[in-house]
């Protein structure tokens, strides 16, 4: 029997098995698949292992996850309080850096896996290895340097001090943040994760401009990477677009999987990355709420047009709002084993 790990280790090297990979990122589906709160859900980390298992038993996808939500990685450096939507993904409550002293007293864990925020997170991840480890990569998603901040004292306040400074504050906020940026990749490497999503949106010129990207972006990129090395990690920019910095990225960093935006273009993101390294087209998935079937089948067959021909290409998806109908999700999920078979290649059009 092939498994998801046999088609994805298939598709970076460039070979072919039955079909392209697809990842499929239900996160807080779990909680409506094990029918309770997400907050009920987010506290148990067998209640996450054993949704991630029975969803992608479910769909027949390649990849679980170690997610729980993004905020997890602000309660590991002290956040005291998340809010737990009704149907959607928990958001910081309680923001670590509320003044500039709070910087000054930010404390680095030596040891994350350590840590009680990190406790239900591991046991996912030690039941999800039990599981399926070997069989289908196990997914965890670690927020990049230049990111994290803005868990830790939010998004408006990180942008003010990141472009206008105090400069000596902003670069020991920095220092910290790379410092758990690098324990916590080793914590879930350790733990058995496997395909490890370096989330950046500083890393697209969509969110900065180019000038600072090679000024301040990429320095910072090239730090983290050379510190955890490339096994295993995915760019991947928050959903924003980076077709304008990917040979950059991949010349400077050697990275070698790309998690493209959906508003990338496809095939000239393929073009770019020519054959370097695995092309990960992102099918842009709030739409799902609304589109029809159709819809649906027609924007995966396009996809597949894109990025199938010479190999080395993953089907994915984005953030998979809470509200996508189960039929929608499944209709995806059959079209894009359809069309997303190797002997496509074969075929001039997909048509």
């Amino acid at each position: 029997m092939i498994t998801g790990m046999d088609r994805l280790v298939a598709a970076i090297n460039g070979g072919t098995s039955d079909r392209i990979p697809v990842f499929c990122n239900l996160l807080d589906q779990g909680a409506l698949e094990l029918g309770i709160s997400l907050q009920e859900y987010y506290t148990h980390g067998e209640r996450v292992a054993e949704a991630q298992l029975r969803l992608r038993e479910k769909y027949g996808y390649d990849n679980v996850w170690s997610l729980f939500y993004v905020g997890k990685e602000a309660e590991l450096l002290g956040c005291r309080e998340i809010i737990f939507a009704k149907d959607g993904p928990p958001n910081v409550a309680d923001f670590v850096i509320k003044t500039p002293a709070d910087i000054h007293r930010l404390e680095v864990p030596d040891d994350i896996s350590a840590q009680p925020a990190f406790e239900e997170e591991l046991k996912c991840l030690r039941l999800l290895r039990a599981a399926v480890g070997g069989r289908y990569p196990i997914c965890a998603y670690i927020t990049a340097t230049m990111a994290l901040p803005a868990l830790l004292m939010g998004m408006d306040k990180w942008m003010e001090l990141l472009f206008m400074g105090p400069a000596a504050d902003r670069d020991e906020l920095l220092a910290k943040c790379h410092d758990f940026f690098v324990k916590e990749m080793r914590a879930y490497r350790q733990a058995g994760a496997d395909v490890l999503v370096y989330s950046n949106p500083f890393g697209s010129t969509d969110f900065v401009p180019m000038k600072f990207f090679m000024e301040r972006s990429l320095p910072w990129i090239e730090k983290d990477i050379t510190a955890v090395g490339t096994p295993g990690v995915v760019y991947y920019c928050g959903m924003a677009r980076f077709n304008k910095v990917i040979d950059i990225v991949l010349k400077r960093t050697g990275l070698g999987v790309y998690y493209l935006s959906p508003l990338d273009d496809l095939e000239q993101g393929k073009r770019i990355i020519a054959g370097r390294g695995l092309t990960c087209g992102v099918i842009n998935d709030i739409k799902l709420i609304d589109w029809s079937q159709a819809e649906i089948r027609h924007e995966v067959k396009r996809m597949m047009e894109a990025g199938l021909p010479g190999g080395r290409f993953l089907f994915g998806t984005g953030v998979m709002p809470y509200g996508i109908p189960a039929e929608n999700i499944r209709t995806m999920l059959e079209a894009a084993y359809e069309f997303g078979q190797y002997e496509k290649l074969e075929a001039p059009c997909l048509r």
